[in-house]
């Protein structure tokens, strides 16, 4: 899966407890976006997570 190019957010592991305690492996998934954003060096493609996007960390073009 991606990680978010401005944070470094990306998927991460834990366990999914059951009602009984059985434990089973789970991961999340950071919600990442492929957008198009405006960088000094001209317009990029890359992978952004929505909370740097909601925040005003990049902008899109």
């Amino acid at each position: 899966m991606a990680k978010c190019a401005i944070c470094d957010k990306a998927v991460y592991f834990g366990n999914a407890v059951s009602h009984s305690h059985r434990r089973s492996n789970k991961t999340w998934k950071a919600n990442v976006k492929s957008v198009r954003v405006k960088t000094p060096q001209g317009n990029k493609r890359m992978y952004v997570c929505t909370s740097c996007l909601r925040s005003g960390k990049v902008e899109r073009v």
